[in-house]
C-alpha cells in the first residue's frame, strides 16, 4: 500500500450495500419476454446464467450480447428490465445490507468521500436511493450513461475522481461483490480493490479477478479504511 491516504471510496450498490433478494433475476425474466428470448428451458437457463456471470456490468451491454447485437431488442429488454426492477422498489423489495448506511457515514466522518456506483441506469439508481432513503447519504452517485461506460471499464470511478477533486487514483478504494467490480477498480488504478462476500460472486472469483482484499461485508471495508 502506498503512503497516500485514501480519500475516496467507490462503493457498489446491489449486492454490496443493497440486498434485493433476487429482484435482478426476476426483472430479467420480464426483459427476456420483451426481447423474445426463451421464456423457459435450456436457452432461458443459459441466458440467466450469463446474467449472473456478468453481474456488475451495465445492463444494456448484457442485453446486447444476449440478443446478438440487435439494438432494438436490446433496448426493449433493457427498458422492460428497468421498469420491472423499479416497480419492485415500491413494494419494499430492497433493503440495506447490514451496516451499509452507518459505514458510509463513518467514512465521510473520517474525511473519506463516498461515491455509490451501479450497473443500473441513472434513473433506476435514483429510484433505488429514494426507496432506501439514501438520496443525501453519499457524496456522489454514478451510473453508466452515454458518456460513461459501465463496468468493467473504469469510467465511473475516474469520473468520481474528477468530480470529487481527488488528487491521485492511489487515494481511491473500491468495494464490490463481482469480478467486474474488481476489474473496474484495477483498471482505474485504485490502491485498494476489495471484494465483498455479500453478493453475486464468491471469494474464488473475486480473488481470480485480482482483488487486493476480501471482506465479509461493507462494514468490514469501513473498518479497513478507518483503522
Amino acid at each position: 500500500m502506498s503512503d497516500l491516504k485514501i480519500r475516496l471510496a467507490a462503493v457498489d450498490m446491489a449486492g454490496t450495500t443493497v440486498a434485493d433478494d433476487g429482484l435482478v433475476l426476476a426483472a430479467f425474466d420480464a426483459a427476456a419476454e420483451a426481447a423474445g428470448l426463451p421464456a423457459e428451458g435450456p436457452g432461458h437457463q443459459r441466458a440467466r446464467q450469463y446474467v449472473v456471470d456478468t453481474m456488475g456490468q451495465s445492463k444494456i451491454v448484457v442485453f446486447r450480447h444476449l440478443v446478438g447485437g440487435d439494438e432494438v431488442r436490446a433496448q426493449l429488454a433493457n427498458t422492460a428490465f428497468e421498469n420491472a426492477y423499479a416497480s419492485s422498489l415500491s413494494d419494499g423489495g430492497v433493503r440495506e445490507i447490514g451496516g451499509a448506511a452507518d459505514t458510509i457515514e463513518l467514512l465521510r466522518t473520517a474525511g473519506i468521500k463516498v461515491a455509490l456506483t451501479t450497473g443500473f441506469s441513472a434513473e433506476t439508481q435514483r429510484r433505488l436511493l429514494t426507496a432506501l432513503g439514501w438520496v443525501d447519504l453519499a457524496d456522489l452517485a454514478v451510473a453508466p450513461s452515454a458518456t460513461l461506460r459501465g463496468r468493467p471499464f473504469p469510467d465511473m470511478i475516474l469520473s468520481a475522481v474528477i468530480d470529487l477533486r481527488i488528487d491521485d487514483v492511489r487515494q481511491v478504494a473500491v468495494l464490490g461483490d463481482t469480478a467486474n467490480d474488481i476489474t473496474c477498480g484495477i483498471r482505474a488504478g485504485a490502491e485498494i480493490v476489495a471484494g465483498a462476500l455479500t453478493g453475486a460472486h464468491d471469494e474464488t472469483r473475486l480473488n481470480a479477478a485480482g482483488a487486493t482484499h476480501i471482506v465479509d461485508s461493507v462494514s468490514q471495508f469501513g473498518e479497513l479504511l478507518t483503522h
